[in-house]
């Protein structure tokens, strides 16, 4: 059988899986996948790590305006897509498009918060960084930390959907380098 990459779909998947977890609990923490990002082709190999590590059959997502990637996220993970409104995980391409998609993504409910969606934004190039405040779980009292403006641009677009706590959605961003930086629902930025 020709392999079509390298990425070894259980070892590189828990180490990424590992980052992400570790990301994810230290907001504003920068942890790199870019060693098992080199192991995949295509446009955008971080993009892919990560949903090969988080996507299977059993969830679904959206590609918005990206053919190319639904497909290859299709082909490895075998997840459903579906519309905007109704994924599980959002893959968005440009920050442009964050406006339209904060508003429609699915916030979950009082009852079951995790059936939130999930962002997994990427950022291939940094234009200036800006000093912010993170508050709320992970974060022992508040955190101050420079985070690039379109990140700290879509966190506030979250904010000011006003969610009713604990409801919202969760971020992952990618960063150039392979470098992941996660945003959970429930933690605040204010500007400094």
């Amino acid at each position: 059988m020709k392999q079509l990459h390298m990425f070894d779909e259980v070892f590189d998947s828990q180490k990424v899986f590992r980052r992400l977890l570790e990301a994810m609990a230290n907001p504003g923490r920068r942890c790199s996948i870019q060693l098992q990002s080199e192991k995949l082709f295509g446009d955008d190999p971080a993009v892919l790590a990560v949903a090969m590590t988080l996507l299977d059959a059993g969830v679904s997502f959206c590609a918005l305006e990206n053919p190319t990637l639904t497909e290859q996220i299709l082909l490895l993970t075998h997840a459903k897509p579906v519309s905007l409104e109704q994924a599980d995980y959002l893959f968005v391409s440009s920050v442009d498009q964050l406006p339209m998609i904060v508003e429609s993504a699915k916030e979950g409910t009082l009852e079951n918060p995790h059936a939130s969606a999930t962002l997994i934004v990427g950022l291939p190039d940094v234009q200036g960084e800006q000093e912010v405040r993170l508050s709320g779980p992970g974060v022992d009292g508040q955190l101050t930390t420079t985070l690039p403006n379109a990140l700290a641009e879509a966190v506030r677009l979250r904010d000011e959907q006003e969610y009713e706590y604990p409801q919202g959605i969760d971020y992952i961003f990618l960063l150039p380098e392979s470098d992941l930086l996660c945003i959970p629902r429930l933690v605040k930025m204010e500007e400094c």
